[in-house]
């Protein structure tokens, strides 16, 4: 697409911003792989429609607060980028544009308020451990508050279990094979710290040392994505400070929007002095479902015991993972790898849950009709269980599948795992 952006005036992020609108062909290829489009219907609700609104604003055409709208409705899930055939980065055009235009925006002293303390919980997990048991003794009130405040309320699960201690090292059991670190994520330490302990017991199970480094913090996707460029950036330097990358075979998250803004790292610190770190850093970094599907390709992930009785599980493809990442099959072969495993495809797989990071408390009433939808598709394949590799999704997808009258479990792939190794399935 031509454009007059000047982008040396936006700093190193403006040539990320002009190479990914240069890219794009305005060839219509992603409107029915976004989310928005598929519900509003709306051009400017679309990837197409947001590149020309971002492309206006930069070449001082068009006043942000006209576009900020329509791109606060995007959630980012990249469905746009597996469907564009010029291959236009727009995940790294929108999360630089919010970068750079955040700090312009006018916004309420509520919705700051909101921001603040969204930013400020989420990367710690004891304080967001805390506000959620706080936020179970409100759930009752939940139909009768405002969107704002019902939307967190409503994604709270039933219990909230315990926080459990995450061992600095876990060592392999029997001869040791490899050696990883581990980055032990933040909300899901509160709401689901089965994900971290089944993924250390499958990890150690076959003869991986895991190492959780002293001084890593949050992975900085919440913060980049919603424009906090100052605050991601911090976080990301804390965690190249935490982590050497020669020192382990690889760097590993179970959490697909997590590993995604791992493997960001390089385009947020391009141009910086730090660029190549990162780049070091971005090289290692793997999603469990990659890693543990590398082990099973070579022939050496230990075989999982058979289901009890013949099991189907509907497997959901976070979007950071599937779009993002763009890892689809390894999770599949490793629930196949289980014996009595039947997977189904979900209809609109490829479209996201809704969740998105922080989408589901700025959009409510958006995430919440791509919930509904996605919760009925999972539904219509009849499943045992639902699996994916997203604390978002699995939050998401609970949520609305409770809401739907639904008892069928919902389990991060690596629970799944880890309950055929130990012959509970």
């Amino acid at each position: 697409m031509n454009h007059d952006i000047p982008a040396l005036q936006f700093g190193p992020q403006g040539e990320v911003m002009a190479h990914a609108i240069d890219a794009c062909v305005h060839c219509g290829f992603c409107l029915p792989a976004c989310p928005t489009y598929a519900l509003l219907g709306d051009e400017m609700d679309s990837p197409r429609g947001r590149i020309v609104l971002m492309k206006e604003v930069l070449e001082g055409h068009l006043p942000l607060a006209d576009a900020a709208p329509h791109l606060d409705r995007c959630l980012g899930c990249q469905g746009c980028v597996t469907a564009c055939p010029s291959g236009v980065p727009y995940g790294e055009l929108i999360t630089s544009f919010r970068g750079w235009s955040e700090p312009q925006r006018q916004r309420t002293p509520f919705d700051r308020a909101k921001r603040y303390t969204v930013l400020k919980a989420l990367p710690a997990p004891k304080l967001f451990s805390v506000a959620a048991r706080i936020g179970q003794y409100a759930k009752p009130l939940a139909p009768v508050l405002p969107a704002a405040l019902k939307a967190p309320l409503d994604l709270l699960p039933e219990h909230v279990p315990a926080m459990q201690p995450q061992p600095r090292v876990t060592p392999a059991r029997g001869k040791r094979r490899g050696r990883v670190a581990f980055l032990a994520g933040c909300a899901q330490q509160a709401l689901t710290p089965n994900f971290n302990a089944a993924t250390l017991r499958v990890l150690a199970r076959n003869g991986i040392e895991v190492v959780i480094p002293e001084g890593q913090g949050c992975c900085g996707a919440a913060a980049l994505h919603t424009g906090a460029r100052d605050e991601a950036l911090r976080l990301v330097r804390q965690n190249l400070a935490a982590f050497n990358p020669d020192d382990y075979d690889a760097i590993l998250s179970n959490a697909a929007g997590c590993g995604a803004g791992l493997k960001e790292y390089p385009v947020v610190l391009h141009g910086l002095p730090d660029e190549a770190q990162a780049q070091a850093f971005a090289a290692k970094v793997q999603d469990i479902s990659e890693y543990l599907a590398g082990l099973l390709r070579d022939g050496e992930l230990q075989p999982f015991m058979p289901t009890r009785e013949p099991l189907k599980i509907a497997y959901h493809d976070a979007c950071h993972l599937a779009h993002a990442q763009k890892i689809k099959a390894a999770p599949r072969a490793l629930l196949r790898a289980i014996p009595g495993v039947t997977l189904t495809e979900i209809p609109e797989g490829d479209l996201c849950c809704g969740s998105a990071g922080t989408y589901n408390l700025e959009q409510p009433e958006l995430a919440a009709q791509l919930g509904q939808r996605k919760a009925k598709n999972i539904l219509s394949t009849t499943p045992d269980l639902i699996a994916s590799g997203n604390i978002g999704c699995h939050t998401q997808i609970q949520s609305h599948v409770r809401r739907q009258g639904s008892p069928v479990p919902v389990m991060h792939t690596v629970e799944v795992l880890d309950l055929a190794y130990r012959g509970a399935l």
